[in-house]
Order: C-alpha cells, then structure tokens, then sequence
C-alpha cells in the first residue's frame, strides 16, 4: 500500500504484544459459553447458531484490527523523499602544455614517451569531470590545441590526437609553451588555476625566456607543475622521420629550469623515468588539486498515520454499528 515507508517511533509496536493476550481473553471467556436448548430437532438450530458464532468471532477479529492500525498509527508512519544536490566551487581550471618535438618518439617509456603521456592523460582527464582542461603543444612554436573546455569528449579526442608533426619546426621552447599555456588560463575566473608542463628537453627554441614566462604565471597566480619526462642516462632507441637511431638520454632535460619555475609559481616538479613513474606522477596532481564539492541533502518527509488513524476509527465504527443493531438480539 505504501512504498518506501519509515517509522518515526517503532518503539509503539511493542504495544502489538497486546493482540495475543486479547486473544487468550476472548478464548477463554467465550469458552462453554455457548447456551444448551433440548429440542427434539437441533438440525436448523445448529446451522443458524455456528453461522452467528463466525459472525461474532469476525466482529472480534475487527476490534483486534482497528488496535493494530491504532498502533500503526502511533508509530508514525512517514515516506521519506532525499534528494541530493551538489555544489562544487568555482573549480579549477588546467591547462596541459605537451612537448611534441622529435625527441617524444624515443621508446625509453613504451610505446614511446608520446603515446605512454596520452595514455596516462587520457586517465587524468577522465578522473576530472567537474574541471575545464585545455592543451597547448610546443616544439620550436606553440599554440593551442583545445582552449580550456568542460566537455570532455573534445578533451579526450583531442589527446588522442597529439602527434609529432614536421609542419612545426623541431626543437624544444619551453618559455613559449608556458608562455601560451598562461595566455590561456590567465583570463580564468576559477578559484584554482594550474598549468602541467611536461618536456623531454632543455629550451632551446623560442622567443620567450621560460623565466619570463614563469613571471607572467606569477603575476597571474598561476601554479605549474613541471614534468620532465625520459631516461637520464644511457643510450635510447628512438624512431623518428622512419629511422631508428640511439640517442644520449642523459643531460637531455633542465631540471634546474623545470625546478625553477615549478618552485617560483608554488607547484612542484616531477621526473619520469618509466610508464609507471610517469602514472604516478599524474596521480599525485589529481590528489593535489581536488575541486572542492559540497554536497546539500533535501529531505521531503510526508506523513501517512491518517490512513491507518481513519481505518481504525472505520472498522470501530463498522463493528459498533453492527453489533448494536443489525446482530443486538443474537449477541
């Protein structure tokens, strides 16, 4: 009758332990109280007399009904609407500057360290889904692959679609990728804005000095991660332009510079060496930077002791009725 239906005292049920008591009662004083009349016939008579002893046991039977919806009653029966709203602040807001020069095919991370960073920021993006993200890739040049979006069909595609390219100009110029990365986000009304740089080489390109870039990233209260990405040391195998040769891995990356930037725009620098590593990595920023969420819970309480109140007082009534006109002179 009633779906999802909560009780406000469910102490009053103990009061249904009445209803055996009354039965015992009602059994034992109706006991031999049946009257004896000798008749030469007791056909007809007996049929009539069982007929009014159902009758009198039904109205009893009512009388227990009528306490029970009594207690039913006192239990306050209530149906209990919660509904949940969220409320998130005004979030934060990232921008993922990539470096995808030649050097991003070498296979030190598996497949290379290109495809191994798309894969762990396909993960991060997906982890994120009350963040706007955006993407700018650099190499000699940057720009903007995606402005900083809250769909995150767009931000995936679009980072499944990173790849080296010969249309830019190979080299590594990390103060214009931040420097675009910046120019991005710096507008944000966000209560958080950061920018993940990740490179696998020292700046060696560009018109913008990456110290003047992490400057404009101050000045606009911007927090950058830096990540620098490869082996340090060693020989690695690298595809690129179709020919597979070996590079010297180490002192490929300024992680001076990287902890420079990172340290003066209050965020943190990183290396990976590994597929792992870089996991990890990635999985640190995601707890570091948490959107704050508030969540409001409604509750709707509708109360449902009349029904039970007025099914009582019917059956009462019902029976009052019935034993006091229709069945006086039989019971």
């Amino acid at each position: 009758m009633i779906k999802n239906i909560e009780f406000l005292h469910p102490g009053f049920f103990w009061l249904l332990l009445i209803i055996p008591i009354l039965i015992a009662w009602y059994t034992l004083k109706n006991k031999d109280r049946v009257a004896s009349l000798k008749i030469p016939n007791l056909n007809s008579l007996k049929e009539g007399q069982g007929l009014w002893l159902v009758i009198k046991h039904c109205l009893f039977g009512l009388r227990l009904l009528a306490i029970i919806m009594v207690v039913f009653a006192l239990a306050r029966p209530q149906v209990i609407d919660t509904s949940t709203k969220i409320k998130k602040t005004e979030g934060v807001d990232i921008i993922m500057a990539i470096d995808v020069s030649g050097s991003m095919l070498c296979e030190d991370l598996k497949p290379n360290r290109l495809e191994a960073l798309k894969k762990v920021a396909e993960n991060f993006i997906a982890k994120r889904p009350n963040d706007r993200i955006g993407i700018v890739e650099y190499a000699a040049e940057s720009y903007t692959k995606t402005p900083i979006t809250i769909d995150k069909k767009i931000l995936l595609k679009s980072i499944r679609s990173v790849a080296y390219s010969k249309l830019l100009e190979d080299g590594t110029a990390i103060g214009m990728g931040l420097a675009t990365a910046v120019n991005r986000i710096k507008d944000s009304k966000a209560e958080s804005k950061i920018i993940i740089l990740l490179t696998d080489g020292k700046n060696n390109q560009g018109l913008i000095d990456p110290t003047t870039a992490s400057e404009l990233a101050i000045e606009c209260g911007i927090k950058t991660y830096t990540i620098g990405l490869g082996k340090n040391f060693g020989m690695v195998p690298c595809n690129f332009d179709g020919r597979r040769n070996l590079y010297p891995a180490k002192d490929q990356i300024d992680e001076e510079l990287l902890k420079e930037i990172a340290k003066n725009t209050g965020g943190k620098f990183f290396r990976a060496t590994d597929n792992k590593k870089l996991e990890e990595i990635y999985a640190e920023i995601d707890k570091l930077e948490k959107t704050e969420i508030n969540e409001f819970k409604y509750y709707s309480i509708e109360e449902k002791f009349r029904p039970f109140v007025l099914l009582a007082l019917g059956l009462i009534v019902f029976e009052f009725i019935i034993r006091n006109t229709i069945l006086r002179g039989f019971i």
